[in-house]
């Protein structure tokens, strides 16, 4: 996911930077609402990923402090791996889906500049 979504943003900062008069900005424009969507689809999918492992580690940590099992660190330890790629992917998510949102105001200003001429 990361590759595609770097690569999509780099695509759509190529199309901006060149301003060729043959690229259809609206359809430009509504692939990126669409590509947009997906994004916020994918990042919310991933928070609530994220926050159910934080809940395991939560609970397993909390479970090792009642009980005092050393059986419970290789979990924790897992676990905790899990959590720190989870929290690192969500957010290169959070901040690419912000990207998008400001590379869509440029689109918007280049379309608003093409019908004004």
């Amino acid at each position: 996911m990361k590759k595609y979504l770097e690569e999509y943003l780099e695509y759509i900062a190529k199309i901006l930077s060149e301003h060729d008069g043959s690229t259809d900005v609206t359809g430009l424009k509504a692939e990126f609402l669409v590509k947009i969507q997906f994004m916020q689809h994918e990042r919310l999918v991933h928070f609530l990923v994220t926050m159910l492992v934080v809940l395991v580690l939560i609970l397993s940590i909390c479970t090792y402090i009642l009980h005092g099992s050393i059986m419970l660190l290789p979990l924790i330890l897992i676990v905790l791996g899990l959590t720190v790629a989870y929290i690192m992917h969500y957010y290169f998510l959070e901040n690419s889906v912000q990207k998008m949102y400001e590379l869509y105001d440029d689109i918007c200003k280049w379309e608003e500049e093409k019908k004004n001429g």
